[in-house]
């Protein structure tokens, strides 16, 4: 039985991107900025001799310079992201990676299949664009999520240091040398912000609108009603901290009882081209008399459009907000 082995290179490169990105990425800037590892990036580049001044300028950069991109007709589509992700590369780095990515996937399947040119740089462009999109989507997804699961313990590390007379600004000082990355440095950089005369309140509400994280609003409308208004700060964010852990388990039980719905929407549309990648790896030959009728294209292109819409459709349905 015949053996075609393209779908296989095609699936190798695809992974190729992703590993090539995330080595160059932590070869430039480093394992600590890596989001496995929990070594404080702020303190790091303390520790290494920089003067606070030189590090905070570096971090505020990282993590404001794609926002300040959105104008770029495609970059728009990754600056939101990118933001979130706090990706080291600026803007026109990624966008070199983009291009970068997209050689080398041409390159691999311009040797490693017989695809023509046209198809070749078409598809190569589809990873080297898709495959850095995934890879900046996937760590904004992963940096965001941790940094939710670690604020209600920062907001009552803050309580107790309130509560024992520390302002505050020392507050915040200290969540940034005791909590992990992501968000130590993020607090780091808020501390610092401070100690150069910027309103807590202020940095609290521009790096929650950064993340877009509704908890991150909740807290900096706190800080800035107490600034405003006066009361017991402790009390406000022991408060708070409750209402953010009592969501943070309904999130995780709503994300519980809609997971079967949302496997099966993704089992359902993944299971037609698992199908058709099986069978062209057994028989590669089983469509060739169905190819050239003049529906078939069309054929694939509705089946595709419309696996498409079961996942946006399921995801409509299951994206329940908490």
């Amino acid at each position: 039985m015949p053996f075609s082995p393209e779908l296989i290179v095609y699936g190798m490169i695809f992974i190729g991107v992703f590993v090539l990105v995330e080595g160059v990425y932590l070869t430039v800037f480093g394992k600590s900025i890596s989001l496995n590892s929990r070594v404080n990036r702020r303190l790091e580049m303390l520790d290494k001799g920089a003067r606070r001044e030189e590090v905070l300028e570096q971090l505020r950069k990282e993590m404001k310079q794609h926002g300040e991109t959105r104008t770029i007709p495609l970059y728009s589509l990754l600056a939101d992201k990118a933001q979130k992700a706090a990706i080291a590369f600026t803007p026109k780095q990624l966008m070199m990676m983009m291009a970068a990515v997209t050689a080398f996937a041409f390159v691999g399947l311009s040797v490693g299949t017989q695809t023509g040119p046209v198809t070749t740089a078409l598809i190569s462009v589809m990873m080297g664009v898709g495959g850095v999109y995934f890879w900046v989507s996937m760590k904004a997804g992963k940096r965001v999520a941790m940094i939710e699961e670690q604020l209600p313990d920062a907001i009552e590390l803050m309580v107790r240091s309130l509560r024992v007379g520390h302002p505050f600004s020392s507050a915040i000082q200290i969540v940034s040398k005791e909590i992990d990355d992501p968000l130590a440095t993020e607090f780091g950089v808020i501390a610092d912000e401070s100690a150069y005369g910027r309103d807590l309140g202020e940095a609290l509400k521009d790096m929650a609108e950064r993340l877009d994280m509704q908890d991150l609003r909740f807290l900096a409308v706190a800080v800035a009603i107490q600034q405003q208004s006066g009361g017991n700060l402790a009390e406000i964010l022991a408060g708070l901290s409750k209402v953010i852990r009592a969501r943070f388990r309904l999130f995780r039980r709503v994300k519980a009882i809609t997971a079967e719905a949302k496997w099966s929407g993704k089992f359902l549309s993944a299971f037609p081209v698992v199908a058709l990648i099986v069978i062209n790896l057994l028989d590669p030959n089983y469509y060739d008399e169905v190819k050239p009728h003049p529906w078939f294209i069309p054929g694939c292109i509705a089946v595709g459009l419309f696996l498409a819409a079961n996942l946006f459709v399921m995801r409509v349905l299951t994206n329940i907000k908490v």
